[in-house]
């Protein structure tokens, strides 16, 4: 993949919790609460259409307020990858101010864990930037790091 420095944040982690589960972690609406923001903040509801153009519709209390964070997939690919934009909503309407498109690449690590790769592309640098000063880096890891401790929870 082609990664743009100035207007494209990544990181890769190893996750010691199979590749099925993260997958299913991360398109099942029942599992995104347990992980998906970093805690204090938390997921008051979620709703998923696991296909290219459905819906990926979040819904979040951050310091008691409510955000609503609704986007669609743009790829999809089994155990492999997840695109999704906030670009648009259900139906492709445009977004308003649109933020970001996140990817997520899962491969199979030698372990039996997850090479886990996510991606937050961003329309020009000086969002890259702002999302990069919101804590990107901080906060898309503990949310890897809570993804990890709670797929173990369900491993046992």
């Amino acid at each position: 993949m082609d990664l743009d420095p100035k207007t494209d944040l990544h990181f890769t982690r190893s996750l010691a919790v199979p590749r099925s589960l993260v997958w299913e972690c991360w398109t099942s609406p029942e599992h995104i609460p347990h992980f998906f923001v970093p805690r204090p903040h938390r997921v008051t509801a979620c709703d998923i259409d696991l296909r290219v153009g459905g819906r990926f519709n979040t819904t979040f209390e951050v310091e008691g307020k409510e955000m609503q964070n609704n986007g669609v997939y743009l790829e999809v690919v089994p155990q492999e990858k997840l695109v999704f934009t906030d670009a648009y909503s259900e139906g492709w309407k445009p977004a308003p101010d649109p933020f970001m498109t996140a990817i997520l690449i899962l491969s199979d690590a030698r372990d039996g864990g997850t090479t886990y790769t996510a991606i937050a592309r961003h329309r020009n640098a000086e969002t890259a930037e702002t999302h990069k000063a919101m804590g990107f880096y901080d906060g898309w890891g503990t949310v890897v790091t809570q993804l990890e401790d709670y797929a173990k929870g369900l491993m046992k």
